[in-house]
């Protein structure tokens, strides 16, 4: 097989030189080109089609965030940027992920040969897996193609009149059935949703049709809804949403709460405020899946929802404050001892495991440690999930989106084998990587698998 053809794009020389080192230590991919700036780089895409192209954020003449909406709009292709991890070039990055890049890593220090080695480790992985996805939606494609009749089979057989078409009652156009009542979910058996059957190859208003792995323009998406007056009830307004370090843990920590709770050995006690809980796992492709779920949850919400991103420390907050801008809901990275709120979204801050533990009156709080690694991410999904498992007195519903890997599935697992049958997993045609909710489905602990655009529609009605 001949390797993958790739192009880098970066101002430096130097660090044009290191990328490319860092590509051909892998035999299955070959730098073909290189460019200095994002105009060179829509033009040498535009002259040798590269298979994957890996983008430096900040550039002269044309910047990285600039040639992606370029490259995204005339020939859609995988793009691994490339970021500092300035204050500026996170928001950047977070914007590029959202107008349609694969994935990015941050820029290794020139002076440590160890950072350099991991930099190319995870480079090479991210690379991998932009290929093995784009011949997975080629795959599909093909599976979808109706193959051509000959001319004389072609012509369609004359159709007798009918009348107007009456909508089918399961047409994905209604609203979803509610769920079933508590008393059934432990006889409830798994059962995968038929919109992903029935959605495939569809696209919906604003976005673009499922196998593309690139969402429209920004300039072309609707307006958003009016953000709702900020609550004085709430733990705190946007306008102060600015997240403290989560090193700087407070003296009452909410895991003490939690080991007390243990101790006494009755986990569903004093349960008088928070009755409802959602917790979402994502990883690649996740900060724009995170943008097209939020933006549909409305500000009346009622229950918390706690998100694990995998990203590294800092961007979470570049991610949660961009969010927040589109989000009916309140959007913040997670503050050790935060009490969760009705009609707010918590992300974990990169670096730190998150977990639920319970606090004072019935509420339940965020409690962030640095644990190892768990399925080699920290913050991660199984540590998120793991962590609400013995509240059974709370009702909990667990979303799993586009990301390599697993993390997440045993948890949900977990969750659904004690009860939980409010699981959602997005469907394939439009994960930008079809790995944590594959993992999740084969485990059969999927109640809904659902299209993205379908998944918030189907949690709110489920959660109210």
């Amino acid at each position: 097989m001949k390797p993958y053809r790739v192009l880098v794009v970066d101002d430096s020389a130097f660090m044009r030189k290191i990328i490319s080192d860092l590509i051909e230590n892998d035999a299955n991919f070959q730098v073909a080109a290189t460019a200095s700036n994002g105009r060179e780089a829509i033009e040498k895409v535009n002259e040798l089609s590269p298979d994957l192209v890996t983008m430096d954020v900040e550039m002269p003449e044309m910047n990285g965030l600039e040639a992606l909406k370029i490259i995204m709009a005339q020939r859609p292709l995988p793009v691994i940027m490339l970021s500092g991890i300035n204050e500026e070039g996170m928001k950047e990055t977070i914007l590029a992920l959202e107008w349609g890049a694969f994935d990015f890593i941050r820029k290794p220090s020139i002076s440590n040969s160890q950072d350099i080695i991991a930099v190319g480790v995870s480079l090479r992985e991210q690379m991998k897996e932009a290929m093995l996805a784009r011949q997975q939606r080629e795959a599909r494609a093909s599976a979808y193609k109706v193959p051509e009749l000959p001319a004389a089979e072609a012509a369609p057989a004359p159709q007798p009149e009918r009348g107007p078409v009456k909508r089918s009652p399961e047409s994905p156009k209604k609203a979803p059935e509610l769920p079933r009542k508590p008393a059934d979910r432990l006889k409830a058996k798994p059962e995968l949703s038929p919109a992903s059957e029935k959605d495939k190859g569809k696209s919906s208003p604003g976005r673009t049709a499922p196998d593309s792995a690139f969402p429209p323009d920004a300039a072309k998406r609707p307006a958003l809804p009016p953000k709702p007056a900020s609550d004085p009830s709430r733990n705190r307004s946007k306008e102060e949403a600015k997240p403290a370090q989560p090193d700087s843990r407070p003296a009452a920590s909410a895991a003490a709460n939690y080991e007390s709770s243990a101790a006494g050995g009755d986990r569903k006690s004093a349960n008088k405020g928070l009755r409802k809980l959602v917790a979402v796992g994502c990883s690649t492709g996740g900060p724009r899946a995170l943008k097209a779920f939020l933006e549909n949850i409305p500000a009346d919400f009622p229950a918390p929802i706690v998100i694990v991103q995998h990203m590294p420390p800092n961007f979470t907050k570049s991610l949660a404050q961009r969010l927040n801008t589109f989000s009916p809901l309140e959007v913040a990275e997670a503050e050790q001892g935060m009490i969760l709120r009705q009609g707010a979204a918590y992300i974990a801050p990169g670096g730190y495991h998150m977990r639920v533990v319970p606090a004072a009156g019935g509420q339940y709080a965020i409690d962030l440690t640095l644990e190892e690694a768990r399925n080699g991410h920290r913050p991660s999904v199984d540590t998120l999930f793991e962590s609400i498992l013995p509240y059974t007195s709370l009702e909990r519903h667990a979303v799993i989106m586009t990301g390599m890997g697993s993390d997440g599935a045993r948890m949900m697992k977990s969750l659904y084998d004690s009860g939980v049958t409010s699981t959602f997993a997005e469907s394939e045609e439009t994960c930008v990587v079809y790995g944590m909710p594959r993992s999740a489905v084969e485990l059969q602990c999927v109640r809904h698998v659902l299209p993205l655009q379908e998944i918030a529609p189907r949690l709110v009605q489920a959660v109210k």
